[in-house]
């Protein structure tokens, strides 16, 4: 093994039911090297770093660590930690119900002389540990006190805690703000020029190129390459990504310029909010017409969706649809309006894991049917094949738990759930976000083909870029309330200054 390598794996090789996850995958990763690990859901990426972590049982193929003599085969996460391999994946995957401190040292906690756990010694060090990395938090308080993006940051910094070898990042990013983005940069490039080997997997572009030196592309369970970054331009990163060319973004702009500006209210809420998560708003979405909700994280973009559908009952205002005002107290009455919700967290609050992709399709459509008007499973059938294929889902069949697809599938077959109910109004929240650039792709298309169709959505994205490319118009957001909207001039620039508070907005 090289003296400069701290990690390789040759040949793994692994399949599920129906599927070749991964086929004689190579991954050489060195010291001191942030290596970005990238390919469309579906390409093998996770399956990789569960067989590096020792949560796959891969059927063939050789792990190496610098230090270790002969093939390391861990058979759980306590192995791979044992031997330099620390992991935060995408999905906190923490206990909410214990404090910071308590996360941080979760089975490792320093014990006394009398075989006690040393409380006031680890609080000590979890305070010192979080202060170091610039994360304010009391580290007493229980972790489900604290915002997604902060729970995030509590698992990258006990990850670094076990001073590893390797750190593997599985989407570390995908919930957090541009502050604390680039925070974790800084901690990243430090522990690189400690020589600790970083694989990186992210599915934006921009920080691929931020912060990366080198990049492995996988596609459909198998190894395209590893280059260099200054030798893959993002063009090329793309297409070794998506086995072509990829060209959508003009036409994403050509298709959404339609003004429906005259078009009738589908949805109006007057003064609504919800007591201490959203001040009261005012927002008009037309037929036809896509209006995205930019903010920072915590800036109120969620709470604003989740007071219109119901899921937080509005404390004041009033809301119309399709011109006659409406009272929801909760989401079932918001579907019997036409009306559904992609949330953000597809995990807590979208997919059901142990069921299968048919039943998750159906279930809303069921729920709004009620469960007296049971659909029979042929209709359940025909329904779920027409829209796997609608929205292009990977998958052996129809009877695969849900559990068992990549990340971007299961956001694909939430959606697909909300489409099968025929909605005139679709509330996304991220819709977008830990999934690839062909499915982002695809699902902006979708946005602007179902507005096309005349259906109102309300898109909230962290990627300013994308919401220009589908939106007719945005609402901004900030501490909690809507500070304004921009109808024209929509640039990166003009939003980024209405977020700030440093630009014109129009309500």
């Amino acid at each position: 093994m090289d003296n400069n390598v701290v990690l390789t794996a040759r040949g793994i090789t692994m399949t599920f039911p129906g599927v070749k996850a991964l086929e004689k995958v190579d991954f050489t990763l060195r010291k001191g090297e942030i290596h970005a690990l990238m390919g469309e859901n579906g390409a093998g990426k996770s399956t990789l770093i569960k067989c590096l972590t020792g949560i796959n049982d891969f059927e063939a193929g050789e792990i190496h660590v610098d230090g270790i003599s002969g093939p390391v085969k861990n058979h759980s996460t306590k192995d791979a930690q044992e031997v330099g391999i620390s992991t935060v994946y995408q999905e906190v995957n923490l206990c909410p119900n214990l404090s910071v401190a308590e996360n941080l040292f979760i089975g490792r906690e320093p014990m006394t002389k009398f075989h006690t756990v040393d409380r006031k010694s680890y609080v000590k060090r979890a305070q010192k540990i979080m202060d170091e990395l610039g994360i304010s938090v009391d580290v007493t308080q229980n972790l489900e006190n604290y915002s997604l993006a902060i729970q995030q940051m509590v698992a990258i910094a006990r990850a670094v805690d076990m001073e590893c070898k390797v750190l593997i990042l599985d989407e570390p990013t995908s919930s957090l703000d541009d502050e604390e983005v680039e925070k974790l940069f800084t901690l990243m490039r430090s522990l690189r020029d400690k020589g600790v080997g970083i694989v990186f997997v992210t599915h934006f572009l921009e920080q691929v190129y931020a912060v990366c030196d080198r990049i492995t592309v996988l596609r459909d369970g198998q190894l395209v390459g590893e280059f260099p970054i200054a030798e893959l331009p993002r063009v090329k990163l793309v297409a070794a990504m998506m086995g072509k060319n990829l060209d959508d973004l003009a036409e994403i702009q050509k298709e959404s310029t339609a003004d429906v500006s005259k078009n009738p209210l589908e949805i109006s809420a007057k003064g609504l909010s919800h007591t201490g998560t959203i001040k009261p708003f005012d927002l008009d979405i037309h037929k036809g017409e896509v209006v995205g909700v930019a903010g920072l994280l915590g800036s109120g973009r969620s709470e604003m969706a989740r007071a219109i559908y119901g899921a937080d009952r509005a404390s004041t205002g009033t809301l119309s649809v399709d011109g006659k005002e409406v009272r929801i107290g909760q989401p079932i009455d918001a579907m019997n309006l036409g009306m559904g919700m992609l949330p953000d967290d597809r995990k807590a609050e979208g997919i059901i894991a142990d069921l299968s992709v048919r039943e998750n399709i159906i279930l809303a459509l069921q729920a709004k049917k009620g469960m007296f008007k049971k659909l029979s499973r042929a209709k359940q059938e025909e329904i779920a094949a027409r829209y796997i294929d609608l929205v292009q889902i990977k998958t052996a069949d129809q009877e695969t738990l849900v559990k068992q697809l990549s990340g971007g599938n299961q956001q694909k077959v939430i959606l697909a759930r909300w489409l099968a109910t025929d909605p005139d109004f679709l509330i996304l929240d991220e819709p977008t976000r830990g999934i690839d650039v062909g499915t982002k792709s695809e699902i902006q298309k979708m946005i602007v083909k179902l507005a096309g169709e005349g259906k109102s959505i309300l898109f909230i994205s962290s990627e300013i870029a994308e919401m220009l490319r589908t939106c007719n118009r945005m609402a901004i957001m900030r501490d909690g309330q809507k500070v304004g909207e921009l109808d024209h001039d929509l640039t990166q620039e003009n939003v980024m200054k209405a977020i700030a508070g440093g630009g014109e907005t129009h309500e």
